[in-house]
């Protein structure tokens, strides 16, 4: 048996924090009575998960003679003799003292509290239980003796315990075979000896898992890993608690494994390790705080992504801003500002950066002024044509087709103005066909219809008279028209342009099938300046042919958005003067473009024009209704506005 001196030695030894942790937790496993815990209940309870300290109970104020027992850390942690004062106190068998004990037995007493003392438990004939035992002998009934001898068999079974914490197999033996020979111990003996003999099974195992875990054969192979020798030690011993830091250790390396993976930027890789993590131990504490951190990384990788998304976008690199907001939306998904550049994005290669209803206006870039007013046309699909059945509809306007426009466009919100017209002239030295070939048609208020104008010119009104700047400019050919959209072109560098028939009709019915675009019926408010039959000219003429009970006050055209706009934000699109558009004349819409684009013939000179006017009757009115002109028609019921290309 070894000396006293070789047993404080090695437990001095095994105090080391990490070891008393384990040691403890296996004493509460394998002798529960040891902190007054019922062994019938020990199944119902698991220790705290190592490295995590438990939370004291409340303290009741203790008296100097228990002070030892009940003060300093948590008892997982307490050294044996605490411990064995916490059992004695819970073991004491004591027989009723009859009389005083005797000088010889007092001096007894006092040699074996001096062995106690010295840790001299049992061994030779000086030992403590030797002496508590004598004592006993020589006086049955003394109460110090029998509490000395309980107290030695509580620090033995303390002891006895922590070496097999330590895995101290043969000085727990030796110990165990001095319990042995004290009176009342068997219960503990039995006890202990199951424990060694758990250790002796599991000792082997856990020494392997160990050296697996070292090898990085945490959780693989499987069958073969760690993780498979702590489960087994767990079916065992399900209280073992250097199994359960095992597992801990294991649920730290597939955890560090999914770090190492965002490391590498393989999200993937690090969400498998996540899962697989969480069937190690599910929901502890350290699986919280890496998916935490493995969150907060994705979180800023994807918030970095889509901030490059932002910076190509800006460049208008749109090809590369989609990739990169692929990726972000692929790492984050419902990450916060996706829907939002995702809408960005779209307007950006539908409309340019714009969004659907914009309005702006460009700058020229080489002397004072901007374009007129444009508004953003949505993308989208449209029955041109007029629907079957429409009355007063002609072959022209037949057979009604879809067309899909996959490509905004910006159109005037008004048509082209005097004043805008006159600044192109001025500015540009361009003379108009009404001043190279001279006249136009203009009202004669006297018969009530169009006759030419020889001196007529586009900075007449629709009567001849000089007109104000805010009216319509008229009395302008296509060629005119298409002059001025090239100037544009020219200043602001952008692509400006006739609207195509296509996006005329579907930007006129914004959105609508109806027969016009306020409804299927006469206009009950003033939506556009069209023949009405209460208008009246200034000489109190009527028209034959117009919508009933309307009256829009004017007899001519009237200033540019002067009435309602329609739904997609366009001025008299439909009314105060007709619109010169990009296509040639074809008499029906057999084999007419799907895609929105203009219908074009070489050499045409016949072009389409489109809208109603202030002259126009209702049947004119309607949203089908198309019309072809010489394209060097200068008439008092032609304008024309202009589109920018997105």
């Amino acid at each position: 048996m070894p000396s006293n001196e070789t047993v404080r030695l090695q437990r001095t030894l095994g105090g080391a924090l990490g070891v008393l942790v384990l040691g403890a937790a296996l004493v509460y496993h394998f002798f529960p009575r040891v902190f007054h815990v019922d062994p019938a209940t020990l199944t119902a309870r698991r220790p705290a998960p190592v490295g995590f300290a438990p939370r004291p109970a409340p303290r009741t104020p203790a008296t100097p003679l228990d002070a030892e027992a009940d003060a300093g850390p948590p008892l997982t942690l307490a050294p044996a003799a605490v411990i064995a004062g916490r059992m004695a106190k819970g073991n004491q068998h004591l027989p009723e003292q009859l009389s005083a004990d005797t000088p010889e037995v007092q001096a007894l007493l006092a040699r074996a509290r001096e062995a106690l003392r010295a840790d001299r438990l049992v061994g030779d004939e000086d030992s403590a239980a030797a002496l508590y035992t004598k004592a006993l002998h020589d006086k049955p009934d003394s109460r110090a003796a029998a509490q000395g001898l309980n107290q030695v068999r509580a620090q033995l079974v303390a002891q006895i315990g922590q070496d097999v914490a330590v895995g101290d197999a043969d000085s727990a033996r030796d110990l165990l075979d001095g319990l042995k020979k004290l009176p009342n111990s068997a219960g503990d003996v039995a006890q202990l000896e199951q424990s060694l003999k758990t250790l002796a099974k599991v000792r082997p195992m856990l020494a392997e898992a160990a050296s697996l875990l070292q090898q990085g054969k945490a959780d693989q192979p499987q069958g073969a890993s760690a993780l498979d020798l702590y489960r087994q030690v767990q079916t065992l011993d399900p209280q073992n608690a250097v199994a359960e830091q095992g597992v801990f250790q294991v649920q730290r390396a597939v955890l560090d494994r999914a770090l190492a993976a965002v490391a590498q930027n393989d999200f993937a890789a690090a969400d498998r390790a996540l899962a697989e993590a969480e069937t190690i131990r599910p929901g502890s504490q350290q699986l919280a705080d890496v998916r935490n951190r493995v969150e907060g990384i994705r979180r800023q990788r994807a918030n970095g992504l889509l901030a490059q998304a932002r910076s190509a976008l800006d460049a208008g690199n749109l090809d590369l801003a989609q990739r990169l907001a692929g990726q972000a939306q692929a790492l984050q998904p419902g990450l916060k500002g996706m829907d939002e550049f995702q809408q960005q994005l779209t307007n950006a290669r539908l409309y340019a950066s714009y969004k659907p209803g914009q309005v702006f206006s460009d700058r020229f870039v080489d002397l004072p002024g901007h374009t007129p007013a444009m508004v953003v046309i949505p993308t989208g699909s449209f029955r041109m044509g007029a629907p079957e059945g429409e009355d007063d509809h002609t072959d022209a306007e037949t057979p009604p087709h879809q067309v899909a426009l996959a490509k905004g466009f910006a159109m005037a919100r008004t048509e082209v103005t005097v004043g805008q017209f006159r600044e192109f002239v001025r500015a540009s030295g361009y003379q108009p066909d009404s001043t190279r070939l001279g006249g136009a048609s203009v009202y004669d208020e006297r018969s009530g219809v169009l006759r030419d104008d020889p001196r007529a010119t586009w900075q007449d009104d629709y009567a001849g008279r000089p007109a104000p700047d805010d009216m319509p400019v008229v009395n302008v050919s296509w060629r005119d028209a298409k002059a001025y959209a090239q100037w544009l072109s020219e200043r602001t560098g952008k692509r400006y342009r006739l609207p195509t028939e296509a996006e005329f009709e579907y930007t006129l019915r914004g959105g609508t099938q109806t027969r016009f675009w306020w409804g299927g019926q006469a206009p009950t408010r003033k939506v556009e300046n069209v023949t009405g039959s209460s208008d009246r000219s200034p000489s109190g003429r009527r028209w034959s042919n117009a919508f009933p009970d309307y009256r829009d006050g004017y007899w001519g055209p009237a200033p540019v958005a002067s009435f309602a706009a329609n739904p997609f934000g366009v001025y008299d699109i439909d009314g105060n003067v007709s619109e010169w558009v990009a296509d040639c004349w074809h008499d029906n819409y057999v084999r007419a473009p799907v895609d929105g684009s203009a219908w074009l013939n070489p050499g045409c000179s016949v072009r389409v024009v489109r809208g109603g006017s202030w002259g126009s009757s209702p049947e004119q009115v309607r949203s089908a209704y198309r019309q072809g002109a010489d394209g060097t028609v200068r008439n008092a019921r032609v304008g024309f506005r202009v589109v920018r290309e997105l």
